[in-house]
């Protein structure tokens, strides 16, 4: 390694961990040693020091002894005569480094609470997001699994200019990655330069504005930890496996851009512990031999307008970018993008007028591929802000077509609308919400672009499922409001067929394992009357998710002999659980949270668990982030249930499984409900209120509990009382 990198990383590790001690004396004067400290709302603590050291830094009393493994870490600062490689002890610094950031920017939310907004979206006064909470890293973290964002790029300082740094991060998100912001650099910011040149940043827009200081890079290199103990299966401590899964699966660069300091030396040699290699626009000395990371660790000098293809290049990193023929830029980092206010040039639905998306099957010969027709005014006819009502058609058609890929692949429409720049699409069906932004109609985007990009994407991404596609989209309001009549015709058929279907009415149900690569046991099992707990996936789902991908993630599981009826509990399904759980998980009940649940992993919606003094159960969904009758938050329930184990007394589920007439009717069902969030209670509110009806409670909502009435079983329990609550009559629900 380049004596100076090493030099100058040892010099910086030094100043960073000397900051760090200071912080921690004036801290302990100020609070005392058993003052709470952490990044919030987060069940890893500080997850640099508990992914790597095994330490749960809750207290301030907690930081001495990791302050004291920094200084065992430092290596001596390098004299000017001694000529020898300097890779260990530059990486040793480097770790050195990320654990007394940690530090620091846990006592600055003790310092200044309101330093970082704490949210996905920057305020108007405050664009620094700090530290991502559970309930972010949960929504996120797992795209790095999937493939949906395949890393990120740490960006430190500033490009020359505001047009130069739009320009890079918008390549960056072309590429699916996620761009995390820190330092300045000549007094001027990578983030506030986007923001400058009218760039939305923010998770949702993956450019996000970690903090204004150096130090803030720490919280990169703590979500890459988190991804692979949440999502990886690395426990908290064993640091190898943590920094071979991220060199291995998270594609993660440094891009520092202007002058190189001590202090950014030090981050770097830091980052290439878990094989995360510096890209440079200044010519800083270069370590170009493979070693710790996949190919160089350090290459410097790289133009502006190459920087971005170069990282990529060193990083190893396979991108995968979609071919869609419109003028603006497209790909699923520009799903969170935003249109608002002076930058609307057409506005359908949303309450505004009707806007409605429907996917149509048809016969072969009825169906021309790739043609696109707008019925009706186009972008170039009106006058911004304008309004119109919109209905977008999909007509497809193919041997392999069938009517229950049709829900499938309408589904799409959203999030592949979304991906286009400067489309705003919000809603499905007949609710659905489009924006468009006048920069994009200014680059020429228009409505019959909508249908290019359905065009392109569902062949790209279901070819196998049909031949040909042909989209037509109507603005005339009177075609509008005839093709919004045929589709809820559709709506109400499709609702009825899956409500009307029951366990009993199937032999047939299907697996999904696609989260098996972050809870390695887990395996949900999905039947009519049980959604996946993540959500996602129905029944019919996966059945046609098994029809467009034989070999993939949604198995056709024969229930086979009834084992117990009440718990809910198969032979067949007990024989599969077995095999694909690799031998780990023998049996579970569909029915039950008392007696063997169904394994539960990282990615429920919700969480449901027995409250013993009211006789009943709570259930908590992930949105929500307060304080639970069951002593635990949902991040704190997810870590300790959300492993792929078998956990009495608690399982996860989908918000739509609670209004299904099997949810947990092993143990009394809808009737045990004593306690949801207010949120999630008028989420479901008139699905659960019809559900009640057929139970024979019609006022079962107004009889549960959530935090307005109290967050512990003591303080709902009057209340339950005063409405008399079935669940209090009912036999013991543990006995």
């Amino acid at each position: 390694m380049s004596k100076i990198i090493a030099s100058a990383a040892i010099r910086g590790a030094h100043k960073i961990v000397e900051r760090a001690e200071t912080k921690y004396q004036e801290a302990l004067k100020k609070w005392g040693p058993d003052q709470e400290v952490g990044f919030p709302n987060t069940a890893y603590y500080l997850p640099v020091i508990y992914a790597i050291l095994g330490i749960p830094v809750q207290k301030i009393a907690d930081m001495k002894p990791v302050l004291d493994r920094c200084r065992t870490l430092l290596p001596p600062l390098v004299k000017e005569k001694v000529a020898l490689p300097y890779l260990a002890p530059a990486l040793d610094a480097g770790m050195a480094t990320f654990f007394a950031e940690e530090i620091i920017e846990s006592i600055r939310y003790l310092e200044t609470p309101n330093f970082y907004t704490k949210q996905e979206d920057p305020l108007p006064e405050n664009i620094w997001l700090g530290a991502a909470d559970d309930v972010i890293f949960r929504k996120r973290g797992v795209e790095f699994v999937d493939g949906t964002a395949p890393g990120f790029a740490a960006i430190a300082g500033a490009a020359p200019s505001p047009e130069v740094a739009k320009k890079i991060a918008i390549e960056l998100q072309e590429k699916n990655l996620y761009i995390f912001m820190c330092a300045e650099n000549e007094g001027k910011r990578f983030s506030q330069q986007l923001v400058e040149a009218g760039v939305q940043i923010g998770w949702p827009t993956r450019l996000v504005s970690f903090g204004p200081d150096i130090s803030a890079a720490v919280f990169a290199m703590g979500f890459a930890c988190r991804v692979a103990m949440a999502f990886g299966g690395i426990k908290p401590g064993d640091f190898r496996k943590n920094l071979i899964y991220n060199k291995d699966r998270t594609f993660a660069f440094v891009m520092p851009l202007g002058y190189v300091n001590d202090e950014w030396y030090a981050n770097a040699a830091g980052a290439i512990n878990w094989g995360f290699p510096t890209i440079a626009d200044t010519p800083i000395p270069e370590v170009l031999p493979s070693g710790i990371c996949t190919y160089e660790h350090v290459v410097s000098n790289i133009p502006h307008d190459q920087i971005v293809q170069r990282a990529v290049e060193v990083r190893g990193l396979k991108v995968t970018v979609a071919s869609v023929p419109i003028p603006v830029s497209y790909g699923p980092a520009f799903e969170g993008e935003r249109v608002r206010g002076e930058d609307i040039y057409l506005e359908c639905g949303g309450g505004r007028t009707h806007a409605v998306e429907w996917v149509t099957s048809k016969n072969m010969d009825e169906v021309e591929d790739g043609k696109v027709d707008v019925i009706g005014p186009d972008l170039d006819k009106i006058k911004p802000p304008g309004q119109l009502p919109l209905a977008i058609v999909a007509e497809v058609a193919g041997r392999q077509m069938q009517e229950d890929f049709e829900p499938i692949l309408e589904r799409q429409i959203h999030h592949l609308i979304n991906y286009a720049q400067g489309i705003m699409h919000i809603g499905q069906r007949d609710i659905a919400w489009l924006r468009v932004g006048k920069g994009s109609v200014e680059k020429g985007f228009r409505l019959s672009h909508l249908g290019k990009i359905l065009h392109a994407k569902f062949h790209q991404d279901f070819g196998a499922i049909f031949d040909k596609v042909q989209v037509k989209v109507y603005t005339d309001k009177e075609k509008v409001d005839e093709m919004l009549a045929k589709a809820r015709d559709v709506y109400r058929k499709r609702d009825a067929r899956i409500e009307g279907m029951t366990d009993e009415t199937t032999d047939i149900f299907y697996s999904c394992t696609l989260c098996q690569s972050f809870a390695p046991n887990h395996v949900c099992v999905i039947s009519p009357e049980r959604t996946g707990l993540c959500g996602a996936y129905n029944w019919m789902d996966c059945k046609a998710a098994f029809e467009i991908n034989p070999t993939g993630p949604n198995q056709p599981v024969q229930k086979g002999e009834m084992i117990d009826t009440k718990l809910g509990r198969w032979k067949g399904v007990d024989e599969f659980v077995f095999k694909a759980s690799r031998q780990k998980i023998d049996h579970y009940n569909f029915y039950s949270l008392v007696y063997d649940p169904m394994t539960t992993c990282g990615c429920c919606e919700c969480i449901a668990a027995v409250l013993p003094m009211c006789n009943g159960v709570m259930t908590v969904n992930r949105d929500f982030t307060g304080m639970t009758p069951c002593g635990m938050k949902f991040t704190t329930l997810a870590g300790s249930v959300g492993g792929g184990a078998v956990t009495p007394g608690f399982v996860g589920h989908s918000k739509y499984n609670i209004t299904q007439r099997k949810w947990l009717v092993g143990d009394g069902g809808l009737k045990r409900l004593v306690w949801i969030p207010k949120i999630l209670k008028e989420e479901i509110g008139e699905r659960l209120k019809k559900r009640a009806q057929e139970i024979g409670i019609p006022n079962l909502l107004d009889m549960i509990a959530d935090e307005t009435i109290g967050v512990t079983e003591e303080e709902i329990l009057p209340f339950l009382t005063e409405k008399n609550h079935p669940a209090l009559s009912m036999d013991p629900i543990l006995g």
